[in-house]
């Protein structure tokens, strides 16, 4: 009988298979692991088994780099030689070898053996067992090859030891310095907070009752900070009760303020679009995604079922290109939250630092501007503009913004300062010192710096 139950045993655990097909997902068709983590992919696995294949597919996407040393430092073959099947098998297992300490590493080097034979690459398996042996043997710590966290004395360690491009840490450096740029990176590495908006004010006596344990938002009064269960798992999520979305996120949307006519722009997936709909009840809306199938989505989220969560009969969503927006009308509000390189966002978003090139932001910028130009010709006389990013680029921000007003002498800045202190005196703001989030008249927060992602907004108002 036990010799049976050893036969029927799979070869490689289902948390293994699925962290495998969604890094090489990742890899081959620029997908994002957040969004496959919470895909069908993970659907059917247990709890245990989705929390090991979180780990496993965001702890090789945030250390890839430095895995790729390691395994490097014991492959007879260049890792630009090896099939992508049988890297990501190498780097599974060395992530488990040097970070989960729980794992024996005989498991996790045998079921990346069998991950190879899985992919129909076995007659490379006997290469990936050799290359892990070499690597269980050697005597390196795992605090030596994957630190938990750095202080840094210049750009290349910092960018090697927190595994970052270096060209990425040398701007960071040169734009807020180099403690900054050391605390952006150690966030990066680490796993973020999961902030929601409670959307209902019974949200959060539900969520308790599902056996979530809440603690206040570091931000906003309407954030709360999630510190034991799966939101996701939750009636009180599915129902719309409630919101997974970073602070610095929800920030942005109170920016927007309260209006009687109110365009999003760029509104999928839809987290600044539902914040603005639970501020602006009675406000006509318009949310607009470039492409028809994500904008299916948003109508979706934004209009489940009657009564199960907070809504306008107002909001329209329709499929546009925001650089050439359809509106006859002027709107009292505009968001441009316009598609970017998401650099504030790498802690959630690890791949990211992997595909980005130097290139891709001046084509970034030029999009950004061609959407903020169409944006501000929305704007009705005295009405604003909330143009935001959640990158830490300034090519995306403030250039966008700089070059935006040397063409449109009509539009003004407005001081994101005095925008946040009003919100704090209406309790909307919880944080105690909200200037501390403004660069100049920008709102600006650093992930590491302020409790949160990094996100970027400028107001602009039609004089």
């Amino acid at each position: 009988m036990n010799t049976k139950s050893r036969e029927s045993r799979p070869a490689v655990s289902a948390a293994r298979a699925a962290a495998f097909d969604i890094l090489l997902r990742v890899e081959r068709e620029s997908s994002y692991a957040s969004e496959l983590l919470h895909s069908q992919t993970c659907a059917k696995l247990t709890l245990a088994d989705n929390a090991l294949t979180m780990e496993l597919v965001m702890g090789v996407s945030r250390w890839r780099s430095l895995l790729d040393s390691e395994i490097a430092k014991s492959s007879a073959q260049p890792l630009s030689k090896l099939d992508l099947e049988i890297l990501i098998a190498l780097r599974l297992a060395v992530y488990q070898f040097h970070r989960l300490s729980r794992i024996p590493a005989r498991a996790a080097l045998n079921e990346s053996v069998e991950l190879v034979k899985r992919a129909r690459k076995r007659s490379a398996a006997p290469f990936v067992n050799a290359v892990l042996r070499k690597i269980v043997t050697n005597d390196r710590s795992a605090e030596d090859i994957l630190p938990h966290a750095l202080d840094a004395s210049s750009a290349a360690i910092l960018a090697e030891s927190t595994a970052h491009p270096i060209w990425l840490v040398e701007r960071w450096i040169g734009a807020y310095g180099i403690e900054a740029a050391t605390e952006i990176c150690n966030y990066d590495q680490s796993v973020p907070v999961t902030s929601i908006r409670l959307r209902r004010q019974e949200a959060e006596e539900r969520l308790y009752a599902e056996g979530i344990a809440l603690a206040p938002g570091a931000l906003l009064a309407s954030a709360r900070r999630v510190q034991h269960g799966d939101i996701s798992k939750t009636t009180a999520f599915r129902t719309g009760l409630c919101a997974i979305q970073d602070e610095a996120s929800q920030l942005v949307a109170a920016l927007v303020d309260r209006a009687e006519h109110v365009l999003d722009c760029c509104a999928a997936p839809g987290g600044k679009t539902a914040a603005i709909v639970d501020q602006n009840l009675n406000a006509k809306m318009f949310a607009v995604d470039l492409h028809p199938h994500r904008a299916l989505l948003l109508r979706r989220l934004l209009r489940v079922p009657a009564g199960a969560e907070v809504g306008s009969s107002n909001l329209r969503v329709i499929a546009a290109d925001a650089r050439q927006l359809p509106f006859a009308a002027k709107f009292d509000r505009v968001l441009a939250d316009v598609p970017c390189s998401g650099t504030g966002t790498l802690s959630r978003n690890p791949e990211i630092k992997w595909r980005l090139t130097p290139e891709d932001l001046g084509d970034l910028q030029r999009r950004q501007l061609a959407i903020l130009r169409s944006a501000l010709g929305q704007v009705a006389p005295g009405g604003r503009l909330i143009y935001s990013t959640c990158s830490l680029e300034r090519e995306e921000n403030e250039q966008v913004i700089d070059q935006a007003l040397a063409e449109d002498s009509s539009f003004r800045i407005i001081d994101s300062r005095s925008e946040l202190e009003r919100l704090h005196r209406e309790g909307v703001i919880s944080f105690p010192d909200p200037s501390s989030l403004t660069r100049g008249p920008y709102l600006r927060t650093l992930p590491g710096i302020q409790p949160c992602d990094g996100f970027f907004a400028a107001i602009l108002e039609r004089v």
